[in-house]
């Protein structure tokens, strides 16, 4: 089809995609493994944001500079240290996990950009980032943030058992891949239980983290829910495929979108990357940690994958293999065609 297949110079004159991350402690490596995932696959430029503690930054520009040019031309990326520009930094540094709470203040300090693709850093692409970054061109004129539901079922949801505060909709959502339109954040009044007209974003944070610090357990997630509680109009919810937790597999496959169109977006929380509890996961991460850039994706990506998912079949979420594998595949062979027609040059495409 005409348009279909761009040369590679085309998406790079396109407005970069913006990737943030919080990376503290122990995870320079799977903030890597995430950063990789999203260029291996994407096709617009990208333009990352890394939020790090000050003694990691040196060596994220030293894994950064390792990788060859032929992905080093995708991205462009911005350090920053841990910042928190209200309240009391000590208390954000202690929700939940040291930085977690910095995704809070993204739309403060970033102020120059207008969408944002928020990301935990054990969160893997299986398909171009350019896909998810469609889904704001859907939001409506009040949407200004795109989250999956936390769960699928209620009966076994953890907000709708065990939360001591307002959340959305009847399951809650996941903060672990949050899509926002910053400039719409920062222009926005939002309705609050605090005071009985609107407050900004930068206002409402901490006298929402003072008025329910002791009710909630997930750090910041627990605040977002709250806060898109009392402006559900300002959130677009998308499925479950494009954050898809061991939840959706571990008490039987409950994800239909994942099961229909294969796994987007790969959320490995509880640290499942690191220990044998969801082999499944550890799989795929293993398998983009160790491809080497610059080989066949198929030989040394899918098939390794492939092979290791045997593995995996005695386990439950090893059990539908195909909902793991259908986009990465989809989207290597795109990326291969993609090649295979600018090798062949512009003359004699089909």
């Amino acid at each position: 089809k005409p348009g279909e297949h761009k040369h590679p110079k085309e998406p790079s004159s396109l407005p970069c995609m913006h990737l943030a991350v919080v990376a503290c402690g122990d995870r320079l490596e799977e903030t890597l493994i995430m950063l990789k995932s999203a260029v291996l696959f994407s096709n617009r430029r990208l333009c990352f944001h890394i939020f790090a503690e000050d003694s990691l930054k040196p060596q994220f520009e030293k894994k950064l500079k390792e990788w060859p040019s032929s992905y080093t031309k995708k991205f462009e990326y911005n350090i920053y240290p841990i910042t928190f520009s209200v309240g009391n930094a000590q208390e954000w540094k202690k929700l939940f996990k040291p930085c977690a709470a910095q995704r809070l203040f993204l739309p403060v300090i970033l102020k120059d950009v207008d969408s944002l693709l928020y990301v935990d850093t054990d969160v893997l692409f299986l398909r171009p980032i350019d896909d998810i970054w469609h889904i704001l061109k859907e939001f409506n004129s009040t949407q200004l943030a795109a989250m999956a539901p936390e769960h699928e079922i209620p009966k076994i949801g953890w907000y709708s058992r065990f939360a001591r505060h307002p959340y959305y909709g009847t399951t809650g959502v996941n903060s672990g891949v949050m899509l926002m339109n910053l400039t719409r954040i920062r222009n926005t009044q939002f309705k609050n239980s605090m005071i009985p007209s609107g407050l900004t974003w930068e206002e409402m944070l901490y006298p929402l983290y003072q008025k329910y610090k002791n009710y909630i357990t997930w750090g910041d997630q627990d605040l977002l829910n709250i806060i898109f509680y009392f402006n559900p109009e300002c959130l677009y919810v998308f499925p479950c495929q494009w954050n898809y937790r061991p939840d959706h597999c571990m008490y039987g496959s409950n994800c239909k979108g994942a099961e229909e169109e294969g796994v987007s977006i790969l959320h490995g929380n509880r640290g499942v990357y690191h220990d044998d509890k969801q082999p499944t996961f550890k799989a795929l991460y293993e398998v983009i940690r160790d491809f080497p850039f610059e080989d066949n994706l198929f030989q040394s990506l899918y098939y390794p994958l492939q092979s290791k998912f045997l593995d995996t079949v005695h386990t439950l979420c090893g059990r539908i293999p195909q909902v793991f594998l259908k986009q990465i595949e989809k989207t290597m062979k795109k990326v291969y065609e993609n090649r295979v027609i600018v090798y062949l040059g512009a003359n004699h495409r089909y």
